[in-house]
This record gives structure tokens, sequence and C-alpha cells, in this order.
């Protein structure tokens, strides 16, 4: 009788498992082929494609117009920038114009820390760098250097003085926003570990808001260079020593459209140096690396 009540045993089998979609491809479709990534990793042989896309363009407009005067190829161009850079005349220019740009670049950086530090510190502070960024930001600074040739003379220090008004106010305008966009939380945080002041400036604040310093670094390098090329042109040379934009003037005069042509292409190498190894590698190993950008 308990022999009639046992369940029956059935043969055991193995069932394979149904191939599930990969979440990868079920969110963002197929993987590309490898060519294609590659493709699309390789920024630099497509930039590099565009520029020399660009650079045939400027050589056939310039064998069309033939005319050396009005517009050089890039073969000319080419052998006069070469010329400069082998004689040494085009890179002591470009030595003239870096060391006045760097030295009022770095005084705007620290009327601009100064300022923001002001403001979020005290009421007076942010009231005076609202009051200041009105006023003169939307200011050409190339509008200032009669008054600074009035003020400090035909010297190094008026240049200075005009690429120290480029700077500023953009990167205090930056850092400020940069400043007030940090959560209250780590502003408590910082306040329950006992900073204030400066040490909450620099152990939070700056931490916190590096994104928008950067960018307002970079907006004030663009600012600055370009200011101390249109000074140069109009100003001339700085204590008996010319930069980069007084080469450009002074070529122009002597009619040497090819070394017009290699000045501006040196202003724009040294853009695209500064902008790919000075910026870029202090966003991989700060922002990037803490993952506060993409």
């Amino acid at each position: 009788m308990s022999a009639l009540l046992e369940p029956p045993i059935r043969a055991e089998y193995e069932l394979e498992p149904a191939s599930a979609p990969r979440v990868e491809q079920a969110r963002h479709g197929p993987r590309p082929s490898p060519g294609r990534r590659w493709w699309a990793q390789a920024g630099w042989i497509r930039k590099s494609l565009l520029l020399v896309v660009i650079a045939v363009l400027w050589e056939a407009i310039a064998r069309w117009q033939n005319n050396d005067l009005l517009l050089p190829g890039v073969v000319a161009t080419s052998k006069a920038f070469y010329e400069g850079i082998v004689s040494g005349e085009l890179l002591g220019y470009v030595g003239v114009s870096l060391w006045v740009l760097v030295q009022g670049y770095g005084a705007g950086i620290l009327g601009a820390f100064l300022l923001t530090s002001l403001a979020v510190s005290t009421r007076f502070g942010r009231d005076l760098l609202e009051t200041l960024t009105a006023m003169f930001n939307p200011l050409p600074a190339i509008a200032l250097l009669p008054l600074a040739l009035l003020w400090f003379g035909l010297g190094k220090g008026s240049l200075i003085f005009v690429l120290m008004h480029s700077v500023m106010w953009p990167l205090a305008l930056n850092t400020y926003a940069g400043f007030r966009s940090v959560p209250e939380t780590l502003r408590m945080a910082g306040r329950n570990y006992g900073l204030g002041g400066v040490g909450l400036v620099f152990q939070i604040l700056i931490p916190a808001a590096l994104p928008a310093i950067l960018s307002g670094l970079k907006i004030g390098w663009a600012f600055a260079w370009r200011t101390l090329i249109a000074a140069e042109l109009v100003f001339g040379t700085t204590s008996g020593k010319g930069g980069l934009g007084w080469y450009i003037f002074q070529s122009r005069n002597e009619l040497y459209t090819d070394k017009v042509f290699a000045g501006l292409a040196m202003v724009i190498i040294i853009g695209l140096l500064v902008e790919n190894t000075v910026f870029q590698t202090a966003e991989k190993v700060t922002i990037r690396r803490w993952g506060m950008q993409r």
C-alpha cells in the first residue's frame, strides 16, 4: 500500500539557459567595429586631416590670386616661419611677449583671487565684486591703453596693466559663480572642522569650484593673449624690445606679408600649445581624475 503512494520518479535532464542580451548592447545598441572605435578615438588624426584640407585650400587660393603681397601661400609662409625660427628673430619676439604675458596674467589671477575671497567672506566684498565686474568687465582692455601709457609711461608696466584688466574680471566672475554653486553641505562640513575665512576658501571652496576656476583661467588666458598682441600692434615696443605683435606690425610696414602670416601662425601655435598642454593636463590630473568632469 505504501508503495502505491510513492510519487513516480522522473528521469533527470538539463536545460540550456537562454542567452540574454548584453546590458551594454541593450542600452547602447551594437558595439561598433574596431576600426570605427579607433577612428572615434583618434581625434588628433581627424584634426590633422582638417588642417591639411585648410592648408591645401589656402595654397590653391594663393596660387589663383598670384600676388604674394596680398596673400602668400602656405609654402611662402612656412619658409618665412622656418627662417624666423632658425635665425632666432621670431623666437626673440616671442620670448618678450610671453614674459610680459606671464606677469600680467599672474597679476590678474592675484587680483581676482583677492576680490573673490573678499566676496565670499563679507557682504561688502560681494557688493564690491558685483559692482566692479558690472562696470569694468564689458570695458575692452585695449581701450585703457592710452590711460596706461599716461600713467605708467612707455614701458612694460602699461602692458601689464591692460593684461591684468583683461584677466581679472572674467576670472573673478567664474570663480565667484563656482563658489556660489558649492553645496551648503560642504560648507557646513568645513565649519564643523573649524574652517573659516582663508582656510574654508582653500580647503573647501577652491577644490569644489575647480571646474569653474579652470574655465575662468582659460577664458582669462585667451583674453590676455589677444589683448597683448593687439596692444603691441598699437603700442609697439616694451622698454626698447618688441614683442610678437610688434613683429607683425613691423613686417606689415616693410611689406613682408609672408612674415606677417608667420607671426600670426606663431600666435595660433602658442595658443594651441597652451590649451592642449597646460590646461588639458591640469584638467586630467584634477577634475577629470576626481570625477568632476567627463
